[in-house]
């Protein structure tokens, strides 16, 4: 008899990491890519040094990702020399004409994140703006809120319903509690979908709230259980 097909495999990146011990822990529970925020006014910010400093510790198929926010060429350069293979990731106001025009400057394929409405997700046209931005590798479904980045915050998943032609990663806000859930819901809705944590692996304070850039190894294990429970 044929067997069924195979899930498709969630490729899983964390993002904000600033400490070596955070790295090799992301590492062990499994993630495919590590991502280093190259933009000073974030919490989670490090310098171009420093990422290359932590990137030099990734074994190879984990592949590091630099995530920038309205950054000139200058610092995209900087960063890709830090960083030798880094895929791009563009995070702020950047137009398809800037984001093709950087990445072909440093020959590196790039990211392009999508800021979805909180509570209007089905008024964000992915359509539109999966046309514009062809030329990315990827779309990354992120939350709209003050300042640049989703802040831990989710949209309304299941309020976004137009397939498009690209591949996806759903983003904002995702811990182990929610994860299972975005996949579920959106994992056809283009043609691959992935994941991108940050805050959901972050260490707590003596508040409950994270600590931004502060990873914790059992949250990423977590993580990357509750992903993995998605495609059985």
């Amino acid at each position: 008899m044929p067997q069924p097909p195979l899930a498709p495999r969630t490729r899983i990146k964390m993002c904000g990491l600033t400490r070596e011990a955070d790295v090799d822990a992301a590492i062990a529970a499994g993630a495919d890519a590590i991502g280093f925020v190259l933009y000073a006014a974030s919490p989670r910010g490090i310098t171009p040094a420093r990422a290359g400093e932590l990137a030099h510790r990734l074994p190879p198929f984990v592949t590091p990702v630099l995530l920038f926010v309205n950054a000139s060429l200058a610092e995209v350069r900087a960063g890709c020399a830090a960083v030798p293979g880094a895929v791009l990731q563009f995070h702020g106001d950047e137009t398809p004409e800037a984001c093709e025009t950087l990445a072909a400057a440093v020959q590196r394929p790039f990211l392009r994140a999508a800021r979805i409405p909180l509570d209007a997700a089905a008024d964000f046209d992915l359509l539109e703006f999966a046309r514009n931005f062809h030329a990315a590798q990827g779309l990354l479904l992120d939350a709209h809120v003050e300042g640049y980045g989703g802040g831990g915050k989710a949209f309304n998943w299941s309020r976004l319903s137009t397939n498009v032609n690209a591949h996806l990663v759903l983003s904002g806000g995702l811990t182990s509690a929610n994860v299972t859930d975005g996949i579920r819901c959106l994992r056809s809705l283009g043609l691959s979908l992935a994941v991108d944590v940050s805050s959901g692996i972050e260490a707590l304070d003596s508040n409950g709230q994270p600590q931004k850039g502060i990873k914790d190894a059992q949250r990423m294990r977590d993580f990357v259980s509750a992903v993995r429970q998605a495609e059985v």
